[in-house]
């Protein structure tokens, strides 16, 4: 399912951060060493997140885009007229901005997401239940997150979620939830991990959200006593393992998705389920790395 092409009328409060005013570094969120963590400013960057996409996606990982993406080497989507786009930037590249972003992710806060065509993840999942379970909270949509291979370090990963956390206190997020991949069409060559996520972080009660029943396919391939749960840790996606440290729940049933060569699952993280291990580490105030 794709959302139609959208016009790029994006609301005032959604314009990019550094265009009002602000000096030069306002809107960075964090920094280690020559990384820094950032939101896309201008059309270029995102374009430029769109090619470090395409490099991860299609020519790592043989995502089919759309003819058109395909020919202009950039993975793009009506989605992005409407996401922030959070940028990892290696400052000590030389060069332009186009060869300085190292890593990306996509961020689409609920109240954008209603008013403009819905969630990517409602394509796969049925998010609009989960959305009516929880009026009193406010959601953002987690996506298309990659790293640059030579950048697939701690201090990577840290920034991202530096840029998450701050991003979410910023706009007073009760909930994050987005689609995480392990590779490949066939469900069955990860039983162990689908079966470990089924039987022990399924999101239940209130959280509870099910793949569309047309995509379905059973994460519960493996009886639990059949399950070693070092190894089933092991065989996940560094990115899964991530959200899992840090409290997250995994919808049911998982989703394959032939474009980008992946199986899928629905990551559900309420903002108070974050361990404290991990607020005390960021920050309470999304400070750690923000000097």
């Amino acid at each position: 399912m794709t959302l139609e092409l959208l016009n790029r009328d994006i609301p005032a409060d959604q314009a990019q951060a550094g265009t009002a005013g602000k000096p030069a570094g306002a809107d960075v969120f964090g920094r280690i060493g020559t990384l820094e963590t950032r939101l896309a400013r201008n059309d270029r960057e995102i374009e430029a997140a769109q090619r470090i996409r395409y490099k991860v996606f299609v020519e790592e990982m043989n995502a089919t885009l759309s003819p058109d993406a395909m020919r202009l080497r950039r993975d793009f989507d009506g989605w992005d007229l409407i996401c922030d786009h959070l940028l990892v930037v290696d400052n000590a590249i030389e060069g332009d901005i186009e060869d300085q972003i190292v890593g990306t992710y996509r961020l689409l806060r609920q109240e954008i997401a209603l008013a403009k065509g819905g969630f990517y993840s409602a394509s796969e999942f049925m998010i609009d239940q989960l959305i009516e379970n929880h009026p009193d909270k406010r959601f953002m949509e987690l996506g298309r997150s990659c790293v640059l291979p030579d950048y697939r370090t701690k201090r990577t990963v840290e920034l991202l979620w530096q840029g998450n956390w701050a991003y979410a206190l910023k706009h007073g997020m009760s909930a994050m939830f987005g689609c995480a991949s392990f590779h490949g069409v066939f469900p069955e060559e990860h039983a162990l991990a689908l079966s470990f996520l089924h039987h022990n972080v399924a999101a239940r009660d209130e959280w509870a959200v099910r793949a569309r029943p047309e995509l379905y396919h059973n994460m519960d391939l493996m009886p639990t006593e059949g399950i070693n749960g070092r190894k089933a840790l092991a065989a996940m996606p560094p990115l899964i393992k991530g959200y899992l440290r840090l409290g997250a729940m995994v919808g049911q049933g998982a989703v394959i998705d032939h474009a980008f060569n992946t199986t899928d699952v629905l990551i559900v993280l309420p903002i108070a389920s974050i361990s404290d291990r991990y607020i005390n580490y960021y920050g309470a105030d999304a400070g750690r790395f923000a000097s």
